[in-house]
């Protein structure tokens, strides 16, 4: 193995070397909208059950999302994490601790999907049955809801692996975690349990584009569950998105290594891996944790140019002006070599020159929009990213969305909850005129967002929004702000013009429980 780190530590006799990991591509996020099964569609929604909650000690801080991190990758620490591994190169943690084999063995085991599967469960929605066979993905799925003899099947005679998605709708413990790092990372995380039988692989040598942990953990009679796992240089660092390799083009394995009960790994988008069952291991199960898809510094000016240039074109009147003619008819090939102008029937030379002077134009705009977003003439307001992540993540862990406590005054001391989860924009509002256009302030919430729908993509025709978000005028602005930012702060001294602007807008926030009143006891 390359670049490896040990360490011995006085308690759990840990330690860690470098390493990697397999993973399902995470499932598509929609854009805006959550959408919901209707009732009269073929597929069953599977039935929202819980896995009974296991009497296991977590070695996990609960106390705060920097805290769960912290604990997840402990004894690393999280500077030395972020700072030497984080989208660098992989991370295995290998430990020799009981109570976190113990500990990782409750959060999913074989016996849960057999009794989840009894619930409606369905081939490709929520299981995928694949094997490896000659380096190609063989999937072995069925239609139609998945049964219990033939899922045993599949692992026993046909030496399949399951794929089982998103299992924090089901457990609680997953949920709890996931929640958490979704606020550390503020970005989704999804999971998927993987079951291997002996002498099996799953999923062929492939690359993700997400970063991934993963905890091997054992299920069910299984004592020291293992997994191999070979990881190459990627072909593709830091990937936008996913892809199989073939053997004869991604050469020798740079990390070659044996997973163990409580064992976690890490690598960056981009490394190419695949994984498989050694002889002598029963089956083995792990998890993955996948966060950071569609996260990059391109996909969040792709979110943001569109504001930047409507706010910079209310001021500037050149990028108001009209584009050069037949722009949009000719290819800029054409253009640069001079063309034939068929309205008159004559070649045009000067098109050469309007091209690179078009080229010239824009570039002179960009770096203008670049030099008012440097010096903070421009705010960056991110729309789309802000919504996805709200709207699809997971709610708070066992929180009610209802309101509590007792409903705000103007001569009461209230408090921001649940800041993680909800963000403030400021977008067009929807009455748009030819004479301006009115910006209003937004505000959204994953209160009430079904945990049985978290990564789960698009689940049916009909679109329904989870939350359109609270609407409130501009003005309103640097009141919310001062509540994001403040421990808790008096009603009366938010930044409104009048008391029933103050009064309203904290009813407003209590009645969607992001909001509650200090009282004498806080």
């Amino acid at each position: 193995m390359s670049d490896s780190l040990s360490l011995t530590g006085e308690v759990g006799h840990t330690e860690w070397t470098e390493g990697g990991t397999e993973k399902r591509d995470m499932p598509k996020k929609s854009r805006g909208h959550v959408r919901r099964r209707s009732g009269d569609e073929e597929d069953v929604p599977v039935k929202q059950v819980r896995l009974e909650s296991r009497d296991c000690p977590s070695p996990l801080s609960f106390n705060s999302p920097s805290s769960l991190v912290t604990s997840l990758l402990q004894p690393l620490g999280t500077d030395v994490f972020f700072r030497d591994f984080w989208e660098k190169k992989p991370l295995h943690l290998q430990r020799n601790d009981p109570s976190i084999a113990s500990y990782y063995g409750s959060l999913f085991r074989l016996a849960d999907l057999q009794h989840l599967v009894s619930e409606g469960l369905q081939y490709g929605r929520d299981v995928n049955v694949v094997r490896c066979i000659n380096g190609k993905k063989k999937v072995l799925n069925r239609t139609g809801p998945v049964k219990t003899a033939v899922l045993s099947k599949n692992l026993r005679q046909d030496k399949a692996s399951i794929q089982f998605h998103q299992p924090q709708r089901f457990q609680d413990e997953l949920w709890r975690i996931q929640e958490q790092m979704e606020s550390f990372f503020g970005a989704l995380v999804g999971s998927n349990v993987y079951i291997t039988p002996e002498e099996s692989q799953g999923l062929p040598a492939h690359y993700d584009d997400v970063e991934v942990f993963v905890s091997l953990q054992v299920f069910i009679l299984q004592l020291e569950g293992q997994k191999r796992w070979r990881l190459y240089s990627p072909t593709v660092p830091l990937a936008a998105e996913y892809s199989t390799e073939s053997e004869d083009r991604i050469g020798d394995p740079t990390h070659d290594i044996i997973l163990k009960t409580g064992d976690l790994l890490y690598f960056p988008r981009g490394t190419i891996h695949q994984a498989n069952t050694p002889a002598g291991v029963d089956h083995s199960t792990h998890l993955t944790l996948s966060t950071y898809q569609k996260m990059s510094w391109a996909d969040l000016l792709l979110d943001i140019f569109p504001s930047l240039l409507f706010d910079s074109s209310r001021t500037d009147v050149g990028l108001r002006g009209g584009m050069p003619r037949r722009l949009l008819l000719d290819d800029a090939e054409d253009r640069s070599s001079g063309t034939e102008d068929r309205s008159s029937g004559t070649e045009d030379r000067s098109s050469g020159t309007e091209d690179r002077s078009t080229g010239g134009r824009l570039a002179a705009g960009l770096r203008s929009l670049a030099g008012r977003v440097e010096t903070g003439l421009l705010d960056l307001r991110s729309t789309h990213m802000k919504r996805d992540f709200i709207m699809n993540r997971l709610p708070p862990y066992n929180q009610q969305p209802t309101p509590c406590g007792k409903m705000p005054s103007l001569e009461d001391t209230v408090y921001l909850r649940f800041k993680d989860h909800m963000v403030i924009t400021v977008e067009p509002g929807p009455d748009r005129t030819d004479e301006a256009t009115e910006l209003l302030v937004l505000v959204f919430h994953s209160l009430k967002n079904r945990r049985e729908q978290h990564m789960m993509g698009e689940l049916g025709d009909e679109e329904e929004d989870v939350s359109l978000g609270l609407q409130f005028p501009l003005s309103h602005l640097p009141a919310l702000r001062q509540l994001r930012q403040a421990e808790q702060l008096a009603v009366s001294r938010l930044q409104l013009p009048t008391q029933e602007d103050r009064l309203g807008l904290v009813l407003a926030l209590w009645s969607e429980n992001l909001l509650l009143v200090v009282s004498e006891h806080d």
